[in-house]
């Protein structure tokens, strides 16, 4: 006697007189596991079978008739796969794969890889089996085939859609206040859930394939030409993807943009990193500090007038906003040298409002702020002062190793500039800068007008006219340990990262693009409860 079935591939199976107790599964993701309708199979086997022969258990908990012990032996090809006598679960089900995604593992021959196999597939909620327990060793041995050939009908189960439960619709319940990496976009984060295994029916998530193959090729190309699309960036510019995070280049641009160690360049020392980035480039030039707001404990920008600069300046230097400080430059001031290159670290609010490329030499900023995650450092430079780099520049560090090979001089960190690449288009679609940046200072403003009108209670030491959108630093009056509780109590409420940088405590609220306008109201909400609480 033969058990035959076809599955949904069109592979044709069969469970014979010597392999009834070994069951093959083709096709995982167009075969419904759940072990009841096994049961229902079974039940309807039960009429006609012999009595005789003794019992296997398949990994799915279901009895079937094998063949004799005896034949067994002599013939050792018999394959009756040992099994513990547990139900297998996944983990619950966070995410799913799209519905034109590739199926899982065809042969699933083992339990443990079934278990593993289905904690990624968009189909494990089907082997979730925590109300469905293994049929009783009773209920198992009175399970007979029939001496007639069954057929097995195998439908394919749909994957979740992009706005079923499943997915996690909505906010995730918790608003991420981290200065970086930061949040990103939620429509980003599914959409590249969406494309992880299989991206754009390649067979392969973006991650393993060749950064020289056609599919990455188009996808760094998008990503530039969105990039080009929201920042109006010249043809006199070229975009780099580079690595080594913003702070490598603070050694880059004194190689890139000075002759040599004697050439001057000046700095705009308005914070943290840019007094880095000075520090960084008195190894590789003459630099010098125009202006320095350490003394006023960077609260302040100064009037462009009060900048001292050098006449004979490579470059001008400065950090468009201060992510630890908080201080943003509104508008940009020009190098004195008529000649010289005005140079920014737009790391913290890069994409986050329209700017003129043209008047800078090079804009750079890490991407793990407001446009993608971790990884990946981009650069706008125009070309014409690309390949003057001085000879001890390190070939990583030389623009023109990856102007001239497109950001693919080596492999570059492909999966964050795909990402930044979904942030490019969510932007466009959202209108572009110019309106990202009317939601930016409407989210901004209504937490400063909450710290300035809490009579003290809360304390923004900026100067109003340099508040910057993107990061919001405050003190609470009460002290540090109050500090401490407005922090703590604020995570119990799904308000997470709101501590200050380790070199200047208090509180920080870091509010990039992808940080929602809820996600705002419900910290203001949350502060107004905690000084009425705590007076």
């Amino acid at each position: 006697m033969e058990l035959s079935y076809p599955d949904p591939t069109g592979c044709q199976h069969k469970l014979g007189e010597t392999s009834r107790g070994l069951l093959k599964v083709c096709n995982l993701s167009a075969v419904t596991l759940l072990s009841s309708s096994w049961l229902q199979f079974a039940g309807k086997l039960n009429a006609t079978a012999p009595t005789t022969t003794q019992r296997a258990t398949n990994p799915f908990g279901i009895g079937f008739a094998s063949s004799p012990i005896a034949r067994r032996r002599a013939n050792p090809r018999i394959l009756t796969p040992p099994l513990p006598a547990r139900s297998y679960r996944s983990r619950p089900l966070s995410h799913s794969a799209p519905s034109n995604s590739k199926p899982s593992s065809p042969l699933l021959s083992h339990p443990p890889t079934m278990a593993a196999a289905a904690t990624s597939t968009a189909h494990s909620l089907l082997l979730q089996r925590p109300t469905a327990p293994r049929a009783p060793a009773a209920a198992a041995s009175s399970l007979r085939l029939p001496a007639r050939a069954a057929k097995i009908s195998c439908a394919a189960v749909a994957a979740p859609s992009a706005s079923s439960p499943l997915t996690g619709a909505g906010d995730r319940g918790v608003y991420n206040f981290a200065a970086g990496p930061a949040t990103l976009p939620l429509s980003v984060l599914k959409r590249a859930q969406a494309e992880l295994v299989d991206y754009h029916g390649s067979g392969m998530s973006i991650m393993e394939m060749s950064h020289r193959g056609k599919e990455f090729d188009a996808a760094i190309k998008k990503a530039e030409a969105d990039l080009r699309a929201l920042l109006a960036v010249p043809d006199t510019h070229a975009v780099l993807f580079l690595q080594g995070g913003a702070t490598t280049q603070f050694a880059a641009v004194p190689l890139n943009l000075c002759a040599g160690p004697s050439d001057p360049a000046d700095f705009v020392v308005s914070g943290s990193w840019s007094d880095k980035a000075f520090k960084e480039a008195k190894k590789f030039s003459a630099a010098s500090a125009a202006w320095s707001g350490k003394d006023a404990k960077y609260t302040a920008l100064p009037p462009f007038d009060d900048i001292k600069q050098n006449p004979e300046a490579r470059f001008l230097h400065i950090c468009s906003n201060e992510t630890i400080h908080g201080v943003e430059f509104k508008d940009y001031p020009e190098p004195r040298n008529k000649s010289g290159i005005l140079v920014a670290d737009m790391s913290s609010n890069f994409c986050s409002k329209p700017v003129d490329v043209s008047r800078f030499g090079v804009i750079y900023a890490g991407a793990q702020k407001n446009v993608g995650p971790s990884g990946v450092t981009i650069a706008i430079v125009r070309k014409d002062l690309i390949g003057n780099a001085q000879p001890i520049t390190p070939v990583m560090l030389d623009y023109k190793t990856h102007a001239d090979n497109a950001s693919l001089y080596n492999t570059p960190p492909c999966f964050a500039i795909y990402i930044c690449g979904l942030v490019f288009e969510d932007l466009l679609a959202q209108g572009g800068l110019a309106e990202v940046e009317k939601k930016n200072a409407y989210k901004a403003g209504i937490l400063y007008d909450t710290i300035d009108a809490s009579s003290g209670y809360y304390i923004c030491p900026l100067e109003k006219s340099v508040r910057s959108l993107m990061n919001v630093p405050f003190t609470l009056a009460k002290g540090p340990d109050f500090e401490k509780q407005f922090i703590a109590e604020a995570a119990k409420e799904g308000m997470v990262q709101l501590k200050g940088h380790r070199s200047v405590g208090g509180v920080r609220a870091s509010i990039y693009n992808a940080m929602p306008l809820a996600g705002v109201e419900k910290l203001v909400a949350f502060m107004k409860d905690f000084q009425a609480r705590n007076p």
